[in-house]
């Protein structure tokens, strides 16, 4: 078989009636022997392994889901093996439960090729039903706070209890301005008389004061002065601005009360409010 130059050219064919001489013979793959062009298929040859190749798969009727059958395992052994460790019963409804299109009244099934998420509502729809206005979209949702302090700022309505309708905006905004008003004259009516008691009686209080080692302080940011002199000076020179004071003022937009410091205004809003700063 074969020439000199290529002692090892062509095979004979393994089946018994026909050993015709392949010069490009085929290997099976399953039982390892020489066939001829007629017979390189596992029919015509008859292969007896030719089932280590086959792929046989089960769908579980719990989940849904699809089990090779292992050739050399018995399928009762690798039935169970699924069903102790890689079944999930609420599968099932995911996988035989076709999507539909949640606009109201379409039946439009959704699959791979007809399905369109939108932008801003995160929703699968439809072709048809693709655009925002064409499924009354909602828009984006609008992101939640991490923090308390946020939460107190932006007033969360879910968490504040429905007592009274809310005002409006125009009519808050009054008041805030009515109750900085009321405290900011009341303020400067204070320091006014402050003011006018130490011009008259300045010359001998100074005396008076530095004898007796009286002790005057600020009633704004609360620094002490040996004198009222030194007290008036301090306030026209910080606290006031062409005659006028310059005070900060925190008002509670629940109630209108005013505090001249922001931690002040926080406790009183988590002590009285319940940690609710809307109105």
């Amino acid at each position: 078989m074969g020439t000199p130059a290529f002692p090892n050219l062509g095979k004979h064919c393994f089946v018994d009636d026909c050993r015709q001489i392949d010069f490009l013979p085929f290997t099976c793959d399953c039982c390892h022997q020489v066939f001829c062009l007629d017979h390189r298929s596992y029919n015509r040859h008859h292969c007896p392994k030719a089932n280590k190749n086959d792929v046989t798969v089960v769908v579980c009727p719990l989940c849904a889901k699809g089990i090779r059958l292992i050739p050399d395992e018995d399928p009762n052994i690798t039935w169970e093996s699924h069903v102790n460790i890689e079944c999930d019963p609420s599968n099932y409804e995911k996988a035989t439960k076709k999507r539909k299109c949640p606009v109201p009244g379409c039946r439009e099934i959704l699959t791979f090729s007809n399905t369109i998420k939108c932008r801003e509502c995160t929703v699968d729809h439809c072709l048809k039903h693709r655009f925002g206005p064409d499924h009354k979209c909602p828009g984006r949702k609008k992101p939640e706070a991490a923090f308390p302090f946020l939460n107190f700022r932006t007033g969360s309505r879910k968490d504040e209890p429905k007592k009274a309708p809310a005002t409006s905006s125009s009519s808050w905004a009054t008041n805030l301005f009515k109750a900085a008003e009321a405290g900011m004259s009341k303020l400067s009516s204070e320091f006014s008389q402050t003011l006018q008691m130490g011009k008259e009686g300045i010359s001998g209080t100074n005396r008076s004061g530095s004898g007796s080692g009286q002790v005057e302080q600020c009633p704004q940011c609360s620094l002490k002065f040996s004198s009222v002199a030194a007290l008036i000076s301090h306030v026209q020179k910080v606290h006031e601005k062409n005659g006028v004071m310059n005070l900060t003022v925190d008002v509670c937009p629940r109630c209108s009360k005013g505090f001249r410091d922001p931690v002040s205004l926080v406790e009183h809003v988590e002590r009285e409010h319940r940690g609710t700063s809307k109105a």
